[in-house]
Parts: C-alpha cells; structure tokens; sequence
C-alpha cells in the first residue's frame, strides 16, 4: 500500500478525449505524459523554475510506469511525486496517479533525472539551489548524501 502523506506536491490532471486509445481507455504512453506534467509544476513550484528551458538542465535517463487501474475519459487525476533520493549529479522523483473519484491507485512510477550542462554536452553536479530548495521542501531527504 502507498503511503500518501509521504507525498507533499500533487498536481490535478483532467483526463482528455485526446488520451484516450480505441479501448476507450487512457493510452499506456500517456501516464508517462500524467508524470512528466506533475514533473514540471514540481521544478516551477518547489525549485522556483520560471519557464525559461535554457534554465532547466535535466535530462530524463529513466523512467518507469506500474500500471494499476484504467483512467477513461472524464476522470480527473491527482499526480502525486516527490523527490525520493538525491545523488551527485542525479536524483530520483516517485509518483503515484491517483483517480480523484473513487481514490484509486490508477498507476506508480519512477524517473531519474541528470543534472545536465547543455552547451558543454555532460553531467553536472546538482545545483546547491535545486538541492536545497528539495531538501527543505521533502523531509525525508534531510542529511542526503551527495554520492
């Protein structure tokens, strides 16, 4: 069983007509689109990113979906996601995309994200900003080695 309240951000996700497969349920490819969007508000509000991609410096290098439950056109999604390890130079996000209706569990994932310097074409090291700011805003991640 997922425990919820490990989770601090969530992110509200109507589901589209434009989601939905021939068997009138959410497309599988989509829920990494449900994540990918929580991912996003989660760099604007907890690591104050202001939209601008040159600023971003993440590259995805994995990413994983349990799916649970269908979503079908009309649900609405909760996503939630937190920060759940904090390496050197990547970290990893956890999610879980709820059915706000009956509060089923629709699916489960992880990512892991590398920080990354465009114009030099490699790794960096996280930024003390981004570090900080998921520290403060995830509890379980206080003390985080930096390996």
């Amino acid at each position: 069983m997922v425990d919820l309240s490990q989770f601090r951000f969530s992110h509200p996700i109507e589901v589209r007509y434009a989601d939905i497969d021939v068997l009138q349920h959410v497309n599988n490819a989509t829920y990494f689109t449900y994540m990918e969007t929580a991912r996003i508000q989660y760099f604007a509000e907890v690591l104050g990113w202001k939209g601008h991609w040159a600023e971003l410096g993440v590259i995805i290098a994995r990413a994983d979906c349990e799916y649970k439950q269908p979503l079908v056109f009309g649900d609405t999604v909760k996503a939630y996601m937190r920060t759940s390890r904090l390496g050197a130079k990547s970290f990893d996000f956890a999610y879980v995309l709820v059915r706000e209706e009956d509060g089923a569990i629709a699916a489960s994932g992880s990512s892991v994200q590398v920080a990354y310097d465009y114009d030099q074409g490699g790794s960096i090291a996280i930024p003390e900003a981004w570090r900080d700011a998921m520290t403060t805003y995830e509890p379980g991640l206080k003390g985080e080695a930096r390996t």
